[in-house]
This record gives structure tokens, C-alpha cells and sequence, in this order.
């Protein structure tokens, strides 16, 4: 690496800080931000050897006007998501000339963990937080009247055989979303980054993730009917996160070594012995 080297990874620090800095409601604890963090130290892992080629310092043009175009749009907009695309592209811009032609492409799968670097997940996607809410209520409700229970519903709130279950803010899964979705990306390159089902298995993610968090409000409704309200608000509700991650992460493996063993080449057909 030169020194123009160093100075843009300098730059790209420092529009990174910017991001991350901008709107600070998103801190609320570590378990919220340390995951985050996380992303970055897994694209350097993934992405290695990171070997630069010896030509002169250059950006690719193209993909930098993308970056500063989403940097105005984001900033214009006060999208999160925007900026993190923005920021991934001008990263791009640089490792897309800078790496061993043979690394690029390794490399440009790793690009999603990038864009999950920053808390795009809980400051722009509050709605998507409310339709995770009200489609698991939905699934609960649907659920436990075909298990014969007496269930109603009036929007994230239901009463299970008189019981009554809020589905509220804290159950929509955002606080794990981006942990999930880091996660998921990982093993998604793990297992299939040679792969061209990987692009498949990142849209996946999403629902898995809810797949994960509605499995973790029946379970949280299972244990508020059979061992009562203040279990299933204890401890069991707090552990209720950690199985929403195991989940998903059996989720995630499974789908993606189906695709796997899907993707594979089918095996020639045996020749004639002459």
C-alpha cells in the first residue's frame, strides 16, 4: 500500500465517524452496538490475504460518482442505509483497482458486510419493525385457534384463552436484526461464497430473521399459558433473544446447505471402458 493508500483509508475513517455520529438515538447498549462493530472485523477476516497490486494510486470513477450521489441523496433524505451504500461504494471505488485482479471478486461479495457496519437497521427501518410486530401477532393469533385455544386480536394485542399478549416494540426484532443479518452473512460466504446461489441467500436472510422472531413470540406465548405471566416475563423473556439467534443461525445453515447441495454440478456420466 502507498501513502494515497493510507490517506483515503483515512478519509473513508473519517466519513464512517461522520455516519456513525450523526444520530445517536440508536445507543443503548452494548449488546446493541457491539454487534454492529463487529461487521468490520469480519470483512477484513473473510477478505484476506489482501493483496494490492504495485500500479499507481487511482479510484474508479464511475463507482465514486455512484458514492457521492447516494451521500447526497442519503444526507438529503436522512437515510442511514443510504449513506452506508454510499460509503461501501467509495470503498469499492478504491479496493476494485487497488486489489490482485484474482481478489476482486472475493472481495466484492463481502461488500453486504460493509453496508451492515452502520445502525441503518434500527434508524431507518421502524416500519419494518411494526410489520414484524403485527405479522407475528397475526401467526400467534392463526396459531393457537387452530390448536382449538380461544384467541382474539386487536392489532399487536391478543388474549389467548383470556391471557392477554402485547407484542410490543421490544418484540419486533430490530434490537437482533442486524446481529442476525451479520451473522447470516457470514455463514451465507462460508458456505456458499464460490457460489452463485450466495446473492440468493442474502434477501433470505430477511425472512429467516422473521421466521426466528416470530418462532420466539409462540414460544414466549407457550410459556406465559402453561407456566404463567410473570415466567414468561422473567428471565425466559430475557433469554427469548438469544433463542431468536440460535434460531436463525439453524435457519440460515440449513437453508444455505440446501442451496449448496443444490447448486452443485451434476456428476458426468460414466464413459464406456473400450
Amino acid at each position: 500500500m502507498k501513502l494515497k493508500d493510507w490517506l483515503w483509508l483515512a478519509a473513508l475513517a473519517g466519513f464512517a465517524a461522520l455516519i456513525w455520529g450523526r444520530d445517536r438515538s440508536w445507543v443503548g447498549n452494548s449488546s446493541e452496538v457491539l454487534p454492529i462493530l463487529g461487521a468490520l472485523p469480519v470483512f477484513f477476516w473473510l477478505g484476506a490475504p489482501w493483496r494490492f497490486t504495485t500500479t499507481p494510486f487511482a479510484l474508479h470513477t464511475p463507482t465514486l460518482a455512484g458514492a457521492v450521489g447516494l451521500f447526497v441523496v442519503g444526507t438529503l433524505t436522512n437515510l442511514t442505509l443510504l449513506l452506508a451504500l454510499g460509503w461501501t461504494l467509495a470503498t469499492w471505488a478504491w479496493l476494485k483497482l487497488r486489489l490482485e485482479p484474482a481478489d476482486r471478486r472475493r472481495v466484492f461479495r463481502l461488500l453486504a458486510l460493509l453496508v451492515m457496519a452502520f445502525p441503518w437497521v434500527t434508524l431507518d427501518a421502524g416500519q419494518v419493525g411494526w410489520w414484524f410486530r403485527l405479522s407475528a401477532a397475526w401467526v400467534t393469533e392463526q396459531f393457537y385457534s387452530l390448536l382449538g385455544l380461544v384467541v382474539t386480536r386487536e392489532g399487536t394485542f391478543l388474549k389467548v384463552q383470556g391471557l392477554p399478549v402485547s407484542v410490543e416494540a421490544a418484540c419486533s426484532g430490530l434490537k437482533a436484526l442486524q446481529a442476525m443479518l451479520i451473522a447470516g452473512t457470514m455463514l451465507a460466504y462460508i458456505q456458499l461464497g464460490r457460489n452463485r446461489s450466495y446473492w440468493w441467500s442474502l434477501p433470505l436472510l430477511f425472512a429467516l430473521a422473521w421466521v426466528a422472531n416470530t418462532a420466539r413470540v409462540l414460544m414466549l406465548t407457550a410459556a406465559a399459558l402453561t407456566f404463567g405471566i410473570e415466567f414468561a416475563e422473567g428471565w425466559f423473556h430475557a433469554w427469548g433473544g438469544w433463542f431468536v439467534l440460535m434460531v436463525m443461525f439453524a435457519l440460515c445453515w440449513g437453508s444455505f446447505a440446501l442451496l449448496q447441495w443444490q447448486s452443485r454440478p451434476a456428476s458426468p456420466p460414466p464413459t464406456a471402458k473400450t
